[in-house]
């Protein structure tokens, strides 16, 4: 129960901003150009600082458990290919095979993540899931430009999907955070405190945005698609890829950030990613108010299971 009562608190303050947002364009508050701004301005200035922030801050020094990276990014990267090669067969629309593609591999790692990782963990153990929250952000946001480009329309160009790969802002954020890490470049206090605050408002601003473009009545437009994504990003990634790491060895601390990994809800930032890349908007707003409030209750059951089992 005190599992399902985390669960419910991370995910909870994400409805209500996603449902205040809702509320405001229904009393009129967040007409269309407003919203388009306000995504445009999320994707391209305050994700990027809270993706460079956290990148910037994780203490790589901690815990490198390289066993853990390698089934991490293999075992990502081996999902992305199967649903590169899966979903086209299911989906004949391109704006909503890259969205159900990113949908599926791409968690809400670091929002979602860490909080249910700290608990279930402990403070003194969380030098495995920071880590693995530094190596695999930059890894879903490249494979979710090459999803998005890849499906964007027409025939895909490599020339310009390389170019939005390396022009896409979360993107140089995550590898500016690398590299400043890594150098171990220290960032002027005041400098480093005004990117705390400026990507402080990402989170919740995305999800307002997000909530605006929300209609209850698309749903009905995408059901088929709404199941198969939700069923592959809540249920089958996670139970295939904790089940390979338990059999691998894996517990506790190194078992509990493969959970989340696989099995937290669609990223925040998928939605904007997915608008300004031409993506299917409705559908990629719907994944991740469903997946955010359907992973309480698969999370719940994952941790239930495992602590019964005593892997965790």
């Amino acid at each position: 129960m005190e599992n399902l009562i985390l669960s419910f608190n991370v995910v909870l303050p994400l409805f209500l901003c996603i449902m205040l947002g809702y509320f405001l364009r229904r009393i009129g508050m967040m007409d269309e150009p407003i919203r388009l701004s306000l995504n445009k301005l999320c994707f391209k200035v305050f994700l990027p600082l809270l993706l460079f922030n956290n990148i910037y801050t994780t203490d790589i020094s901690t815990a490198f458990n390289l066993k853990l990276i390698l089934f991490s990014v293999s075992g990502l990267a081996a999902l992305f290919i199967v649903l590169m090669l899966f979903i086209p067969r299911i989906e004949k629309e391109n704006p909503r095979r890259g969205v159900m593609i990113q949908a599926i591999f791409r968690g809400n790692f670091a929002l979602f993540g860490l909080p249910v990782a700290e608990s279930l963990c402990g403070a003194a153990n969380m030098g495995p899931t920071s880590l693995l929250v530094g190596v695999t952000v930059p890894v879903f946001n490249i494979m979710a430009v090459i999803a998005l480009e890849t499906f964007r329309g027409g025939k895909p160009s490599v020339r310009k999907m390389l170019r939005g790969i390396a022009t896409n802002p979360l993107i140089i954020a995550s590898l500016l955070g690398i590299a400043f890490n890594l150098l171990q470049v220290r960032l002027p206090s005041a400098v480093h405190e005004s990117i705390i605050d400026l990507g402080g408002v990402a989170t919740p601003l995305s999800l307002v945005a997000l909530g605006s473009s929300f209609m209850f009545s698309s749903v009905a437009g995408f059901r088929r698609q709404l199941v198969i994504a939700l069923a592959g990003k809540l249920v089958i990634s996670p139970l295939i890829m904790v089940t390979l790491s338990a059999m691998m060895g894996f517990r506790a601390e190194t078992l509990v950030p493969i959970l989340i990994m696989f099995g937290a809800p669609t990223a925040v930032s998928s939605f904007p990613m997915a608008q300004q890349m031409g993506g299917d908007g409705d559908l990629a707003a719907s994944l991740v108010v469903f997946t955010s409030g359907l992973a309480i209750l698969t999370i719940f059951l994952f941790v239930f299971v495992l602590k019964t089992l005593g892997l965790i």
